[in-house]
């Protein structure tokens, strides 16, 4: 059997080329005559009868498009279709991270008047559009963090607080940079509980990461004298932006002390979110995070648009290119629709939420009574328990009535959590019909818990046992 280059051993411009010892293959051995002569077993359809098919299976899913997803802390609002159609176009989607700069200096505008818009909305000294995601702009938070202290020679800050109702990816992001976490408690109010923040907060303190408003959806009235506190110890305050629709346009965390935030731009500035992606989590910081950011950096100098590379402190970079560019366009094209009147965005998040929580007062348990909530809020089904319902069942239920279940079972201080985040997109009527859903959930409860044991009852797939679904995943139609 030949080997190629067996016949000559120059390429074309004469370079010696190695003997490849890769033998020739023959057409027999890659197409089987078995396969040639067997038919194949399709079914014998209409183009009428396969659209049909199609459409049917696609009107199972809960989607947006359909129907009210409230995904407590996931912002599970509507995109507008024009900022699908402008990340689409060819201009954008055919550019390729290594083309020259001066061929793509529309490209480059767009980044950096994205950065620029989220500088003013954050209130900080810079943002980097590099994260990947939320959880990715948290890792770069914190190696910031750690990049300021280890260069003001602060080699015993080793300790990041976190509130017990924090994101998971809070403490995760914390570990993976090597740091030491210390959970701090909430208070009756679900707010960060005073006292014992500051009997943890101490020289070796390095930041305390928040979300505010945080994950029960309260507003956290002290975030000013925490970001005090932080200071006067050489710790920094570092947010979790996961929230930042609530607030939007109305207050900036830059003027409230935060030193550093990641922007969801998947969240706040409406990117189909779930999915495992395309995420995007801008980071912005204060001045004295400023000579830390990753390179490069987008920058005008009243001519032309560049990438900067110039940062000796630098972290470094985060990904092999600059981000992801179609979620940028989007996010600059939500902005630039709402222009000055974005906090619109945070009044009815906050509007929707609250009108939503008084529809269901007295139905489901309330942990936090006489705390206004902001664009979310978490109600519990632990007043179900006595009937041996759960909020698992409750969630379950809901996609008989034709609505998408809330997330469930957190934050973890709140016993049998249903956290509900209506978004600012949905209508009052909806809002209405879900209320009277759950009304209906628990009516039921009550009268034939066994209904609610067994649901879903409408869905195409009944209850599956989770835990077991996602170890064992079947990826393969049998019959």
């Amino acid at each position: 059997m030949k080997t190629l280059f067996e016949k000559s051993k120059k390429g074309r411009k004469g370079y010696n080329l190695p003997s490849l010892d890769v033998p020739r293959v023959e057409p027999k051995e890659v197409v089987s005559d078995k396969y040639l002569r067997e038919e194949l077993n399709l079914p014998d359809l209409s183009e009428l009868d396969v659209i049909r098919h199609f459409t049917k299976l696609s009107q199972k899913n809960y989607a947006v498009d359909t129907t009210m997803v409230p995904l407590g802390s996931c912002t599970m609002k509507y995109n507008p279709r024009i900022n699908e159609e402008l990340a689409s176009m060819e201009e954008f989607t055919n550019v390729h991270p290594l083309t020259p700069q001066e061929f793509i200096q529309g490209t480059l505008r767009i980044a950096y008047e994205l950065k620029e818009l989220l500088k003013e909305l954050g209130g900080f000294a810079e943002v980097c559009l590099q994260p990947a995601a939320g959880a990715h702009g948290e890792f770069l938070g914190l190696l910031l963090i750690m990049a300021y202290h280890r260069d003001r020679g602060n080699t015993n800050k080793k300790k990041i607080l976190i509130p017990d109702s924090a994101h998971g990816t809070n403490p995760a992001s914390a570990a993976i940079c090597g740091f030491e976490v210390i959970t701090v408690k909430s208070d009756e109010k679900g707010e960060l509980d005073w006292k014992d923040f500051m009997s943890k907060l101490d020289d070796e303190t390095a930041a305390l990461m928040i979300t505010n408003p945080n994950t029960l959806g309260i507003f956290e009235r002290n975030i000013k004298e925490i970001a005090r506190e932080l200071h006067d110890r050489d710790a920094l305050l570092y947010m979790d932006g996961a929230n930042f629709n609530a607030v939007v346009g109305i207050a900036r965390p830059g003027d409230w002390g935060v030193d550093v935030m990641h922007f969801n731009l998947h969240k706040t500035f409406s990117t189909p979110h779930g999915g495992g992606g395309p995420g995007s989590g801008p980071v912005g910081v204060s001045e004295k995070l400023k000579p830390y950011l990753p390179v490069p950096q987008v920058e005008y100098d009243g001519k032309r648009y560049y990438l900067n590379w110039k940062n000796p402190k630098s972290v470094g970079r985060l990904l092999a290119f600059h981000g992801h560019f179609g979620v940028w366009v989007r996010a600059l094209a939500y902005i630039l629709s709402y222009g000055r009147e974005i906090k619109e965005v945070a009044r009815f998040a906050v509007l929707n939420a609250r009108y939503l929580k008084h529809l269901l007062k007295g139905v489901l348990h309330d942990p936090y009574p006489t705390s206004p909530c902001m664009h979310e809020f978490v109600l519990s089904a632990s007043n179900l328990l006595k009937y041996r319902v759960s909020a698992m069942d409750v969630a379950k239920r809901l996609l008989d009535y034709g609505f998408y279940a809330p997330t469930v079972y957190f934050p973890l201080v709140v016993k049998e959590a249903l956290m509900i985040e209506p978004t600012e997109t949905e209508n009052p009527e909806t809002l209405k019909a879900f209320a009277s859903a759950i009304r209906r959930i628990v009516r039921e409860a009550k009268e034939n818990p066994k209904l609610l044991k067994e649901a879903p009852h409408r869905t195409p797939v009944a209850r599956i046992k989770e835990a077991e679904a996602n170890r064992k995943p079947v990826l393969r139609f049998e019959k």
